[in-house]
């Protein structure tokens, strides 16, 4: 089974973005490598839950996609709390895809979250010094999901739900993330 997983992570991983598509591949690729962020939930009832995430970019499919895993409770150890549901995003552990399509200059981004059951499909554009995704989730809600206040080190990254059909937004969860 070990060397299936190793021939696995070999096929699947990179080292470096695609050449020819280096330049456009560089909007998400700023993020390769593992971060840690703190986090606010903001809840229908206008309750607030405080919680940590594990984050974690990587090359995959020859340097041509990002994919990034997305965990909380984070993986010290036993994750206390995994089995819980005590409401969203306090057991995450998922999985992003991100695809650059040359043809619309834009990014397709899927998140799959097998512990939630919970998946968005999202297109995402380079906007000012950060990086707008919208779309649309599973349950049908509207999405918005935006990075922030890039920095080498750093980034702050924001949910935003509506649930009529974008009349209003909500903001879910707000993190801010710093490089491991």
């Amino acid at each position: 089974m070990a060397g299936n997983r190793d021939l696995f992570v070999t096929a699947l991983c990179g080292t470096e973005p695609a050449a020819d598509l280096a330049e456009k591949l560089a909007l998400y690729g700023q993020f390769v490598g593992s971060w840690e962020a703190e986090g606010e939930a903001f809840l229908p009832d206008r309750s607030t839950r405080r919680h940590c995430w594990q984050i974690h970019f990587c090359w995959v499919l020859e340097g041509r996609a990002i994919e990034d895993v997305w965990i909380t409770p984070p993986r010290r150890g036993p994750r206390v709390g995994a089995s819980q549901p005590w409401g969203p995003f306090t057991n995450q552990y998922g999985a992003t895809l991100r695809v650059y399509d040359p043809t619309r200059d834009v990014w397709r981004v899927t998140w799959i979250d097998p512990a939630t059951g919970y998946r968005a499909d999202l297109v995402g554009r380079p906007d000012g010094n950060g990086i707008f995704q919208e779309g649309t989730g599973s349950d049908g809600a509207h999405l918005r999901w935006i990075f922030s206040d890039i920095g080498p080190r750093s980034f702050r990254w924001r949910a935003e739900i509506s649930r009529d059909d974008s009349a209003s937004w909500h903001k879910a969860l707000e993190l801010a993330a710093h490089r491991v």
